[in-house]
């Protein structure tokens, strides 16, 4: 594990494998982006995902907000539980990560390399 503390990490349901894998990828790379140009700056997955702007059009992670949408929960709602599965794959990037991470909950969960 390479979290710090150790922290729980969940599955995501309802979407394919190979969905799951193109988000994993697209979110490891952000991950990465991140360590490479601020390796010592805690950031939150919505960091990597640009902040407020929902946007996720063009990208894997559109299927998480579609899976929401398809249930007929109103927007804010499919996108505040799309944006809570997105954490979780992104939890699993960082855990399986052969670099080690702090983690921190706050009002979201950071992280920050831990060199």
């Amino acid at each position: 594990m390479s979290l710090v503390p150790e922290s729980e990490v969940r599955e995501v349901s309802e979407i394919t494998a190979a969905q799951k894998l193109r988000i994993y990828d697209f979110l490891q790379g952000a991950v990465y982006c991140w360590c490479k140009n601020r390796p010592n700056e805690w950031f939150s997955i919505k960091d990597l995902l640009g902040g407020d702007n929902f946007d996720w059009n063009g990208t894997p992670l559109i299927v998480l907000y579609e899976k929401h949408e398809n249930k007929g929960k109103p927007y804010d709602e499919a996108v505040a539980d799309a944006g809570k599965d997105a954490g979780w794959i992104a939890k699993k990037v960082i855990d399986d990560d052969s670099r080690t991470f702090e983690t921190r909950k706050g009002y979201v969960r950071s992280y920050k390399w831990k060199k």
